[in-house]
């Protein structure tokens, strides 16, 4: 006789729905869905959940985006001894990012569960910080092949307690090369446990891995042309060139409605070139590959998240996991090797109903992959027709004149309309004309209308401040000055030029800025004939530096190349990044220039050599005002 959980299979495979509060989860993860807006569960979610509870072994192919996480995370959270300080359940991704991901799946799931620990574990972090969270005792550890095996050698990983098993995307571990850690990895794990596999396809190594350790699973097989052709809006253009490509990118862009994007490339390199052409076209956008520093991958995936920038490009590799509500659009600028990756980058837009667009940029030779993806997934992909330039401008005027609405609507304009008014009835120049000026002038880029005066005072306030401060500061303490409080924002004030002070004989000269503890200066080749102004190239580096603006110094503006300070100890790799990205049409090539350090030896040292003098004798010379007196031999 079936129980209940496994009657609630049958009920779905007979088409019957199901809701999660039909799930028999626990009161306080069901409380958790109502709050995140979770009713119906998808196809995958129904079918394993249950069979899950009840204690069976699953084998799942399913696309990615189709819930599978939740399918395994609510039935382990719900089965979980909470009251146990072991790890009870191994989740195996194939990327860091995916172990990431999962993780706070398991944790937003849990919220209501009291004391639940979840870590995730992969390379590239320190094992310091994944030492210490292993000690206290685990409920889930997420992980990628590599680092759990190190771990488990290390025995700072324990399984002997583990009850729950969980391979995610192995197919994928597969493809990467993972099949034999795997292998060792559940070698290592208690027999009497529960496995769930999920696979978006079942080549032979997994067959093999799930005839090996899973017991009598029950298999669940989730169509994958659900997924890409009903959420997923699929068109492809046909290109002859890179420049073609980037083009039709831009003018994509300028056609549609978007969000935030994920562009995939082939190599590492292509991520960083396409990114910077982007940014010179005035697009915010990031690069996201192999190569890159843990760290930093997570710093430019969370900037996505958060809206600071909008364009990722990225490898295949690099964006495997990765599951943003904002990716609107995903763009195939070179077309990927098969029909999974394919379906694997689509999957990163349109995930758990929501609806998504995607383009495939082609060559003439790759006609034949459409054709192969149409028959593959049973629909048909339209060739996308570009807008023209003539079309483009007319979205950008519809747009302008939309603009103009809602300031009219939105806005208190007296101060505007009287200043406007005086200067009609003062000028004879008709209402017309001065709105055509006005719009040209905001098409050139003009300046604002009204200066802020008080803010400039401020400003001046600020430098002369400043200036006395520093003064002070070295009579007090000499060299030593005190390291500046990277927690509360920059009194130094983001200025056009460097402070011009006059000399004793009334020529002007200009004043060479100490440089605060803690920070260097730098070089960059861009300044005022390039159209440079600090936001510029606050923004640049706020983005490609991962650094929050409050952390960067002052920004002299020059003519052609400006200076500013940066936090000492900047990453060799991360200058070398910088070196490459553009700001006004300009790559920055920035070069260090001084350092906070070797400007306190500089002044050690000639306080050094001024003593040594006076020990020796000798009296430094006193400056005159006036000519010098004639000396005459007698």
């Amino acid at each position: 006789m079936l129980n209940a959980d496994l009657r609630k299979c049958v009920m779905m495979a007979e088409g019957h729905a199901l809701n999660f509060s039909e799930l028999n989860l626990s009161s306080d993860i069901s409380k958790t869905l109502d709050e995140l807006k979770y009713q119906h569960p998808t196809p995958i979610q129904s079918k394993t959940i249950p069979l899950l509870l009840s204690g069976r072994d699953v084998l799942g192919q399913a696309q990615t985006g189709t819930g599978k996480t939740a399918a395994f995370a609510l039935p382990i959270l719900a089965r979980l001894d909470r009251n146990a300080n072991s790890v009870q359940s191994l989740v195996l991704t194939p990327t860091r990012e995916l172990a990431i991901q999962v993780s706070a799946s398991f944790s937003q799931y849990a919220a209501r569960i009291k004391a639940f620990r979840v870590v995730s574990i992969y390379g590239g972090q320190s094992y310091d910080i994944q030492l210490r969270a292993l000690k206290r005792g685990p409920h889930v550890v997420v992980g990628t092949p590599g680092r759990v095996m190190d771990h488990i050698r290390r025995k700072t990983l324990r399984l002997d307690k583990l009850r729950f098993m969980v391979l995610d995307e192995a197919d994928e571990m597969l493809r990467m090369g993972f099949v034999d850690d795997v292998e060792w990895i559940l070698q290592h794990t208690p027999d009497e446990r529960q496995t769930c596999l999920f696979s978006a396809t079942m080549p032979k190594p997994i067959q093999h891995i799930a005839n090996r350790h899973l017991r009598e699973p029950e298999r669940i097989v989730i169509e994958s042309r659900h997924t890409a052709a009903e959420t997923v809006n699929q068109r492809y253009w046909i290109a002859s060139g890179k420049d073609q490509k980037l083009e039709a990118i831009i003018r994509f862009l300028e056609a549609e409605h978007t969000e935030a994007i994920l562009i995939f490339v082939r190599t590492r390199q292509m991520t960083t070139e396409l990114s910077e052409k982007l940014e010179s076209r005035g697009y915010s956008s990031a690069a996201l590959s192999g190569d890159m520093a843990q760290r930093r991958r997570e710093q430019t995936v969370d900037q996505l998240k958060r809206g600071r920038i909008n364009i990722l490009v990225a490898t295949d590799v690099a964006a495997r996991g990765l599951d943003i509500d904002r990716i609107s659009h995903v763009i195939n600028f070179d077309a990927p090797q098969d029909v999974e990756s394919y379906i694997h980058r689509i999957g990163r837009t349109g995930r758990a109903g929501r609806n998504g667009e995607a383009l495939l940029i082609i060559t003439h030779r790759e006609r034949r992959f459409v054709k192969t993806l149409e028959r593959v997934l049973r629909l048909k992909i339209s060739e996308l027709l570009l807008p023209s330039y003539e079309e483009m401008q007319q979205r950008r005027i519809d747009r302008f004149t939309q603009h103009i609405l809602a300031t009219i609507s939105e806005n208190n304009l007296s101060s505007y309309r009287s200043l406007l008014e005086k200067f009609i009835s003062k000028s004879e120049v008709s209402s017309v004309d001065v709105a055509a000026a006005l719009a040209r002038m905001l098409d050139e880029g003009a300046e604002p209308l009204r200066l802020q005066q008080n803010r400039k005072m401020t400003a001046v306030r600020r430098e002369k401040t400043l200036r006395s401060t520093e003064k002070d500061n070295e009579k007090k303490q000499g060299s030593g000055r005190k390291a500046r409080n990277f927690d509360s924002p920059a009194p130094i004030e983001k200025s056009y030029k460097t402070s011009e002070l006059k000399n004793g004989r009334g020529n002007k000269k200009k004043q060479i800025r100490s440089l605060p503890e803690g920070m260097e200066r730098f070089r960059v080749e861009v300044g005022e004939v390039h159209g440079a102004n600090p936001s510029h190239l606050v923004g640049a580096l706020a983005n490609e530096a991962m650094l929050d603006s409050k952390h960067i110094g002052k920004i002299d503006i020059g003519p052609d190349h400006s200076f500013v300070d940066l936090p000492e100890g900047m990453p060799k790799e991360l200058l070398r990044d910088l070196k490459k990205i553009w700001v006004c049409d300009q790559r920055l090539k920035i070069v260090r220039v001084q350092s906070a350090s070797s400007s306190v030896e500089s002044r050690q040292k000639k306080k050094a050599k001024r003593a040594k003098k006076r020990a020796d004798g000798s009296t430094p010379k006193k400056h005159r005002k006036g000519p010098r007196p004639t000396i005459v031999d007698i």
